[in-house]
């Protein structure tokens, strides 16, 4: 079964070994692999501003992966949406579909946003699939947006509005709990 999670201590070092991952890293629009103090900042950042969110994905009782919602003090009920599957061995196994299930039921029920928007690498053919599988809705495309080891790369803008997700929600609950991947 795959669910969310509270962050803990201890998953600040399981973040920072996933983020120094190639297959991880590849994905990341930050400008460079973060230092161990600068990640651990942000980590802090992440459990205790108001203004962000962050649940560790869990399959089977093992990490998997990040979900994060960003600027969630604005008044436009609106938050940026980010996520990673950092397990190796939970890639291509749906984990990122059900996790963004999970997330889009917190966003919208717990914390009632009325939006959630997302930036995607061009290139990310998988996340790309597993949020348009979820209700994500291409909104834009901009061209060289980010730089990436000095190069500039295509980003993908997506959302999905809170009647969006309501619309969408019994189904695609309905279809991960008959998969064994979220409790019913």
């Amino acid at each position: 079964m795959i669910e969310l999670r509270d962050l803990k201590d201890e998953d600040e070092a399981v973040l920072f070994q996933w983020r120094a991952e190639p297959e991880v890293d590849r994905w990341m629009s930050d400008a460079a692999f973060p230092s161990h103090e600068a990640h651990a900042e942000w980590f802090e950042s992440l459990r205790n501003d108001p203004d962000m969110r962050g649940w560790m994905i869990v399959r089977a009782g093992a990490p998997a992966g990040l979900l994060t919602l960003t600027g969630l003090q604005s008044h436009h009920r609106r938050a940026g949406w980010n996520w990673f599957v950092g397990a190796a061995d939970a890639r291509r196994r749906g984990v990122g579909r059900a996790a963004q299930v999970l997330g889009l039921d917190r966003a919208f029920g717990e914390l009632g946003l009325h939006k959630v928007f997302a930036e995607v690498m061009a290139d990310n053919d998988a996340a790309l699939k597993a949020q348009s599988a979820s209700g994500f809705r291409r909104e834009g495309y901009l061209r060289g947006h980010v730089l990436k080891n000095g190069e500039p790369r295509d980003v993908v803008l997506l959302g999905i509005l809170a009647e969006e997700w309501a619309e969408l929600r019994e189904e695609a609950r309905r279809s991960l709990s008959d998969a064994h991947l979220i409790a019913a």
